[in-house]
C-alpha cells in the first residue's frame, strides 16, 4: 500500500512537471505576439487545460496503462518508468529544451518494464503506433498550420492591417484556449493511465489474496469492438487530481521553454499564432479521439515551422529546429535507459 501511495504521489509530480515544462506549448505563440502577458497567458492556458476534464474519453489514457502487458507490471516498473521521466523532463526543462513530457513517459515505461520481463512484454501494435507520430505529428502540424496560413491571409488581404491584427489578436485568445484544451485531454490522461496502471496491480494482489476491491481503486475494463479490453471506467479522483495538477503546472510557467518556441524557431504575427495554434489543437483532437498519446511539443513546433514556411524558408530558423528534433529522436531511448536502469536499483533496494 505504500508503494502505491509513493507511485501516484510521483505520478501528480510529474503531471505539475509536465504543466510547466509544456506551458510553452500553449502561452509560447500567444506570449511572443504580446496579446497577454505571460502571467495572464499560463492563468489563461491552465484553465483550459482543467476544461478538458469534461470533454475527452479515457483512449489515450488506456492506450498509456496498456503500452506494456498488464501481467508484466509491477510496482517498480511503474515506480522506475515515473522516476525516468520526472529526471529527463527536468533535465530538458533547466536546459530550455522542448521535448516530450509524453513520450519520456512512455520510454521510461516501457524500458522499466523490459528490464523486468524482456522485449515481449512491450505492446507493439501501441508503441508503433506511439513512435511513428514522433515524425508524423509535426508533418501535419506543419500541412494544417500552412493551409490555414495560406487561407486567412487571402480572405485578409483587403483588410485594414491595423484592424485586423486587432482582430486577429482577440481570436489568438480562442485558438490558444483550443490548444489549451487538447494539452490538458492528451497530458493529464497519460498520467491517469499510469495511475491506472498501478492500480490494476493493486487489484491483482487483492484478487489474490481474497481480498475484496475498494471503490477508489476500482478500474473497470469492457471489451472494445475488436475484442479487446479497453479501460471504461476509473475512479473519480483519478482525473481530478491530475487535471489539477497539470492545471497548476502550467500556473508555475516554463520560460525557458516558452522563449525557445516562441521566438527562436521563427518569428510570429498575432495571424501566424492563430494558425499555429489552430492547426495544433486539430491534430491534438484528431488523435485523442484515436487515442495516440502524441506529444503537444512536436504538435506546436511543427504548427510554427508550418507558419514560417508560408512566408519563406528562411524564415525558419533550421538550427534550433534540428537541435529540436535531435531532443525528439533521442527522448524515448534515453528514457528507455534510464528506466531499466532504475528499475534494477529499485529491485535491489527490495521494491
Amino acid at each position: 500500500m505504500t508503494i502505491l501511495v509513493i507511485i501516484i504521489i510521483l505520478a501528480l509530480i510529474f503531471d505539475l512537471i509536465n504543466g510547466f515544462h509544456d506551458a510553452a506549448n500553449s502561452i509560447a505563440t500567444i506570449v511572443s505576439t504580446k496579446v497577454l502577458s505571460p502571467f495572464q497567458a499560463v492563468v489563461w492556458a491552465a484553465f483550459f487545460n482543467v476544461v478538458a476534464f469534461w470533454i475527452f474519453d479515457l483512449k489515450v489514457a488506456d492506450t498509456v496503462a496498456k503500452i506494456v502487458h498488464t501481467d508484466a507490471i509491477n510496482f517498480a516498473v511503474v515506480c522506475a518508468g515515473l522516476l525516468s521521466a520526472i529526471a529527463w523532463n527536468l533535465l530538458t526543462w533547466w536546459f530550455g529544451i522542448p521535448s516530450s513530457s509524453s513520450h519520456t513517459l512512455l520510454g521510461g515505461f516501457a524500458g522499466a518494464a523490459v528490464a523486468h520481463a524482456g522485449f515481449g512484454v512491450v505492446n507493439q501494435e501501441k508503441i508503433m503506433v506511439t513512435f511513428a507520430f514522433i515524425f508524423l505529428a509535426p508533418i501535419i502540424g506543419v500541412i494544417v498550420a500552412s493551409i490555414i496560413t495560406v487561407i486567412i491571409v487571402n480572405i485578409s488581404r483587403k483588410a485594414n492591417p491595423n484592424r485586423a491584427t486587432r482582430w486577429f489578436k482577440r481570436l489568438q485568445l480562442v485558438s490558444s484556449g483550443l490548444f489549451s484544451i487538447g494539452h490538458g485531454g492528451n497530458d493529464a490522461q497519460k498520467v491517469m493511465g499510469i495511475i491506472a496502471a498501478a492500480l490494476m496491480v493493486y487489484m491483482a494482489h487483492l484478487k489474490a489474496q481474497g481480498l475484496p476491491i475498494p471503490e477508489w481503486a476500482n478500474i473497470e475494463q469492457m471489451a472494445d469492438a475488436k475484442g479487446k479490453m479497453t479501460i471504461h471506467h476509473i475512479p473519480g479522483w483519478i482525473p481530478v487530481a491530475c487535471y489539477t495538477a497539470i492545471g497548476c503546472g502550467t500556473m508555475m510557467g516554463g520560460w525557458k521553454i516558452i522563449k525557445t518556441m516562441g521566438t527562436k524557431i521563427t518569428k510570429v504575427t498575432p495571424l501566424e499564432g492563430v494558425s499555429a495554434e489552430t492547426a495544433g489543437a486539430l491534430t491534438l483532437f484528431m488523435t485523442e479521439k484515436l487515442g495516440i498519446p502524441v506529444s503537444t511539443t512536436h504538435t506546436i513546433t511543427g504548427s510554427i515551422i508550418g507558419v514560417g514556411i508560408t512566408k519563406r524558408i528562411a524564415a525558419v530558423k533550421w538550427g534550433v529546429t534540428i537541435n529540436l528534433m535531435w531532443a525528439w529522436i533521442l527522448t524515448i531511448p534515453i528514457s528507455g535507459i534510464l528506466g531499466a536502469i532504475l528499475f534494477w536499483i529499485l529491485t535491489l533496494c527490495g521494491v
